[in-house]
């Protein structure tokens, strides 16, 4: 594919026949312009395909009409939050930008470090997903989605994890188990500490108690995950049902599960958190709690626009999550 250069103001202005100067009133909707050669110029542009840079209409107007979605890395839990972001930033004036820190994501202060190279010429403001810190630059709007410390100052969009993870596990203890293993996520998450204690809670509910040999930190990976499971599920005596903390540590699971010839969930039940699109096609499909993430990413774009404009609302906003019943658990036989 052939890709074109950049349409400058100065070959609207040679094909137009008229100055920069000329262009640039038209482009910023400035008087002292007839009619007839506005509507040339603004011809001209359509048919050139000119568009003002970023930079350059930041300081003209010190706004850019684009938010920024900045994920440590696109993993399926922030690509759920981006379509979200993307189909409500469709119903504004705004468009969307996704960035990525990459490897500078795995270091605390990736996102103040992504504000830093966006904000101010390329960005009105930001969604920032699971921040390592809750401080922005000052004057930059910025919505965070569940941060690792959880709610603070900042605005902030999450789910009701502690309620999931206890739906989670009293479902468990609904088919008859009681040997309930659990694989948490990453241990600097509020969100993951609240799946922990939310699952504490309902087995100390049910009178059953918490088996420590049967608790294992997956670290939401399926690469971080599969050895914590295997190892659980290695055990003498093992459990007859696991819930993981996210997904991927869940399909991890079913996969170790398999490599030591265990059937799921003729063997063992596996239930995950999240319901991105990977737990539907796993094999079996997975029993999870839904975390509404399009819709957070939708919210979080909706509480930035409302910030900018000034719109006093409440800044922190907690989304319900569902038990979603597919093919991975079964009663305890």
């Amino acid at each position: 594919m052939e890709i074109r250069q950049r349409v400058k103001m100065s070959d609207v202005a040679r094909t137009a026949g008229v100055s920069v100067a000329t262009v640039s009133k038209v482009v910023n909707g400035r008087w002292g312009v007839s009619q007839s050669t506005v509507d040339r110029v603004q011809q001209v542009i359509e048919t050139l395909g000119y568009e003002a840079s970023l930079g350059a209409q930041s300081l003209r107007s010190h706004r850019t009409h684009v938010l920024g979605i900045l994920v440590a890395e696109f993993e399926p839990f922030s690509t759920e939050l981006l379509k979200g972001a993307s189909a409500a930033a469709d119903q504004t004036d705004y468009e969307l930008l996704a960035y990525a820190a990459g490897t500078r994501g795995s270091k605390v202060g990736w996102e103040r470090r992504s504000l830093a190279r966006l904000s101010g010429t390329l960005i009105d403001g930001a969604i920032l997903v699971t921040p390592t810190v809750l401080e922005a630059k000052q004057g930059v709007h910025v919505v965070a989605i569940d941060p690792h410390t959880g709610p603070s100052g900042m605005p902030t969009i999450d789910s009701d994890n502690f309620a999931g993870a206890q739906l989670a596990t009293n479902y468990l203890l609904e088919l008859g188990h009681r040997r309930i293993g659990f694989i948490g996520g990453r241990p600097d998450l509020e969100s993951a500490r609240l799946r922990e204690v939310g699952f504490r809670e309902a087995m100390a509910a049910a009178g059953v108690t918490v088996d420590e040999t049967l608790v294992r930190v997956g670290g939401y990976r399926t690469e971080t995950a599969e050895g914590p499971a295997r190892e659980l599920l290695s055990q003498a005596n093992r459990p007859t049902a696991v819930f993981a903390a996210n997904d991927l540590s869940a399909i991890a699971t079913v996969h170790a599960a398999n490599s030591l010839g265990l059937s799921v969930p003729d063997d063992l039940s596996v239930i995950g958190f999240d319901n991105v699109p990977e737990s539907a096609m796993a094999s079996p499909p997975l029993t999870t709690i839904k975390q509404p993430l399009q819709q957070m990413g939708a919210e979080a774009l909706r509480l930035l626009v409302d910030l900018i404009a000034g719109v006093e609302r409440d800044i922190h906003v907690r989304l319900p999550t569902e038990l979603v019943v597919r093919a991975s658990c079964r009663p305890l036989r």
